[in-house]
């Protein structure tokens, strides 16, 4: 295999999946990470006056909302050079992109700055140029809003009490100041509306979920990653109806203290350990069965690709080159207590990026 990223299948991979449960500072006042690990929320404190390389400083809010017919997506991030606010649409069975609108900004760094966590209840409300992004997390409900022009976007999102997600820290070698911090909350039943151009389309929380994907990095200039998630009902036998998702991200920075890769179920969060696909997709088989096998074999489905979301923003010196790719899923997954749940024809997306940023 081809890889361009350290993976368990090449022989004597690791990981502790080191949890932590209290408050940790992430940062020494010197801009030397003191965490790496994994949490089931976010207790890692973000000092971003404490990062020592502050523009390769990265912070991002980026809410992706699908029902398997429609995915709509929101972001704000903030690039220390500049940044932006966005709403993206895309029809997933047309394989078409509907509406794209983005406001950018130049001089970020200490302008437009986002919470330090997003699973706790925060504000942010910006103009970006003539845009407006607004995001507001309650204990229980999330509300997500974006305007430019003739682009509307609002949805409310349901936060189920209790509901775990999965925080991880990540280094990497050889750099002591840089790291990757991420939170990942899915199993988010959403509704609302998107319209553009005199059309509007709706999602209903009976078939929509969001994920929020939220960021606070300082990395090298290369990454490279994978990216995959997903939620949805499953009805056990009894005829009960259960929240179930799953996280997997991998690739990125040294993932010797946890890996990013955990089953959600009735929002309880299951730790399982490293991750790969059987088949290295690049450069030609993105279309082709995506087999994902974890060194537990805790994680085993498989995805069948319908659409290849391939986007490709290269201006030399930085490029965000990605294949996020939708499709549905069929295998099993096995829970902390030993339960084995079947999945079939779930919809759910993974993506292979190549980024030099």
């Amino acid at each position: 295999m081809d890889r361009t990223y350290k993976s368990w299948l090449d022989g004597g991979f690791v990981s502790e999946q080191k949890e932590y449960t209290e408050p940790t500072p992430l940062l020494a006042a010197d801009g030397t990470l003191r965490a790496a690990g994994w949490a089931r929320k976010n207790v890692f404190d973000y000092d971003r006056t404490k990062v020592r390389h502050a523009l390769r400083r990265k912070e991002w809010d980026f809410y992706q909302i699908s029902d398997g017919s429609y995915m709509a997506q929101i972001s704000f991030a903030n690039i220390s050079l500049g940044g932006y606010a966005s709403a993206v649409l895309v029809d997933l069975h047309q394989g078409k992109t509907l509406c794209s609108t983005m406001a950018p900004f130049l001089g970020g760094k200490d302008k437009y700055v986002l919470p330090p966590k997003g699973d706790v209840p925060n504000r942010v409300h910006m103009a970006v140029g003539k845009s407006v992004f607004e995001a507001v997390t309650e204990t229980e409900k999330r509300t997500v809003r974006f305007a430019l022009g003739d682009v509307a976007c609002d949805f409310t999102m349901d936060i189920a009490p209790g509901l775990e997600n999965i925080t991880t820290v990540l280094p990497f070698k050889g750099y002591p100041d840089r790291y990757f911090m991420t939170t990942k909350q899915n199993c988010l039943p959403c509704e609302g509306t998107f319209r553009f151009g005199g059309e509007t389309v709706r999602f209903s929380k009976d078939t929509a979920f969001c994920v929020l994907d939220w960021g606070r990095v300082c990395t090298p200039y290369s990454l490279v990653w994978y990216w995959g998630n997903g939620s949805t009902y499953l009805t056990d036998a009894q005829g009960k109806r259960h929240l179930f998702g799953f996280e997997i991200t991998w690739g990125i920075g040294d993932e010797s203290a946890a890996t990013e890769t955990c089953i959600f179920y009735d929002g309880k969060a299951h730790k399982f350990g490293p991750i790969d696909v059987k088949t290295f997709p690049k450069p030609d088989k993105y279309m082709e069965p995506w087999v994902f096998v974890s060194q537990d074999d805790r994680f085993r489905l498989t995805m069948q690709p319908f659409y290849d979301h391939h986007s490709d923003l290269n201006i030399g010196v930085m490029r965000m080159h990605s294949h996020q790719v939708h499709g549905l899923w069929s295998g099993s997954v096995t829970l902390d207590d030993g339960t084995q749940l079947e999945i079939k024809d779930m919809y759910a997306f993974c993506e292979y990026v190549e980024n030099r940023w």
